[in-house]
């Protein structure tokens, strides 16, 4: 095919790929799998599109993985998961490796296979999916340390999966403990490190530098996110938890047009999404798969229905001995099957097979099975899982939309503030805001129509308003909009301060 085809074909993917996320918002199934469903159309069951370059699968894969994690980071909201977050280190960690060894152990008590090739598996299906967790969970009504739980083992848990594949398939015997843990401890160290350093440099940076479009503001995040990737890996260390990192800082950052900045890494992360699901539905051979569907179906119940409790249940123990959190056995069950598996642990399966390591075509297509199979039927039942456990959340503070511009030469900054339908700015007059002497509310626009509003204008759910502030008092108007969004204008004598 020509060039023109191909872009043509391409083109019609994505339209058509963005088309089916509608059909998969409303059946609560992660577009994960029709995504997939494209490829295998495209592939030798269907148009005949030859694939099957596992080295290249990988190399794709893992570009379009560090997109994915980028967005994560961006669009993660510190405070929603600050106090999550030692639990979901804790499930990053001494989960994924108790989540390794019980899939090992049973896998080859049940299937047969070599020690290798079973804690390689047990790696590869460790991992939950980033894509799928945030595609899924951000529409339930969760509390926040559940969700949060949740969203940041879903960013962390990556990078020990990848290292510990990666070592498994340079191996010709199961690596020992000790080497294990050593390697995989000395890159997530330097991982953390570069992450740690590379986040709060690029954002005082890009806090000093007027750019001169505010479209370069979205790249140039992007791009230090991509930095920090990249030196980790160059100093050998963990470049996914590196680059999920300094996603967290940047989009936690109080940095200008951060609305455009992850509206342009979500866009970025769907198109590496499409691009990834595609490919790897194209990398699969359905007429090969018969032979993985039963030790597929037989992995995949061991992962759902004990590897991963058992891996939730020791991370909750450790985390209460530890007096870092408390986890409920409803909490814990919810934990359990809301471990959906997605791109990742497909993009992991490419590893060994690029490497040559015997078996792993076969462990390639068991994974497949396991991802399509099990989304099917954990996506789904999410939300009537979460009634029935009773971990929903209703009622949960809706907090505010702020876009920032610099207005340089006047030192000051023009905030865009969009009123959600459920926040508490709703009926309160703009007097009534109590903003400081350096802030104003200068337009509101509302129904599409913009006006100059008064001190007793009303401001309405859907409200889009324009507050002026200088820069000293910036952070002090936001966190008073914030203040009053989540408790209204009395939000001061029930304690709320609006911080993050």
């Amino acid at each position: 095919m020509t060039l023109d085809v191909w872009l043509l074909l391409g083109a019609a993917i994505v339209i058509a790929a963005i088309a089916s996320v509608r059909i998969a918002h409303r059946s609560g199934l992660p577009s994960l799998l029709l995504f997939l469903g494209f490829g295998l159309a495209l592939g030798d069951a269907g148009l005949g599109i030859p694939f099957n370059d596992p080295d290249l699968a990988k190399q794709i894969g893992m570009i379009a993985l560090a997109v994915i994690l980028a967005e994560g980071g961006l669009t993660t909201n510190w405070s929603h998961v600050r106090r999550s977050v030692p639990l979901a280190l804790i499930l990053a960690t001494i989960g994924v490796a108790v989540s390794i060894l019980v899939m090992a152990m049973i896998v080859r008590a049940l299937l047969g296979v070599d020690l290798t090739t079973a804690l390689i598996l047990g790696a590869v299906l460790a991992p939950t999916d980033a894509a799928a967790v945030f595609s899924v969970l951000r529409r339930l009504p969760l509390p926040p340390r559940l969700s949060g739980a949740l969203e940041a083992e879903s960013g962390f848990n990556d990078a020990p999966t990848v290292i510990a594949v990666v070592l498994l398939s340079s191996m010709a015997d199961a690596p020992s403990l000790g080497t294990f843990v050593l390697d995989t401890t000395i890159e997530l160290v330097i991982g953390a490190a570069v992450g740690l350093a590379v986040g709060p440099a690029g954002a005082y940076a890009l806090r000093r530098v007027a750019l001169p479009a505010s479209g370069l503001y979205p790249i140039a995040v992007l791009a230090l996110t991509f930095v920090s990737y990249g030196g980790a890996v160059l100093l050998h260390g963990s470049g996914f938890l590196a680059i999920y990192l300094t996603a967290l800082i940047l989009g936690n950052s109080r940095l200008p047009h951060r609305a455009a900045t992850r509206g342009f890494a979500e866009g970025a992360a769907w198109l590496s999404q499409i691009g990834l699901f595609v490919m790897l539905g194209l990398l699969a051979t359905p007429k090969e798969m018969g032979s993985a569907i039963l030790p597929g179906l037989i992995a995949g119940t061991v992962l759902v229905l004990i590897a991963r409790p058992v891996s939730v249940a020791v991370s909750a123990v450790l985390a209460r001995l530890l007096r870092l959190a408390r986890v409920s056995w409803r909490e814990q069950a919810f934990l359990s099957w809301a471990g959906l598996r997605g791109a990742i642990p497909i993009v992991l399966a490419t590893i060994p097979w690029a490497a040559d390591v015997e078996g792993s075509k076969h462990v390639f297509n068991q994974v497949f099975i396991i991802v399509i199979v099990f989304t099917l039927l954990q996506g789904p039942t999410l939300p009537w899982v979460a009634r029935k456990l009773g971990v929903t959340a209703t009622g949960e503070a809706h907090d505010l939309e702020v876009e920032a511009a610099p207005l340089e030469e006047l030192q000051a900054d023009l905030l865009q503030v969009k009123v959600s339908s459920g926040s508490q700015l709703h009926g309160v007059e703009v007097f009534e805001l109590r903003l400081p002497a350096g802030a104003a509310v200068t337009l509101v626009v509302r129904d599409g129509k913009s006006f100059v509003p008064s001190g007793d204008t009303r401001i309405r759910a859907d409200d889009q308003l324009l507050v002026v502030t200088t820069a000293a008092c910036r952070d002090q108007v936001e966190r008073r909009l914030r203040a009053v969004s989540r408790r209204g204008k009395l939000a001061g004598w029930f304690g709320e301060r609006g911080l993050e």
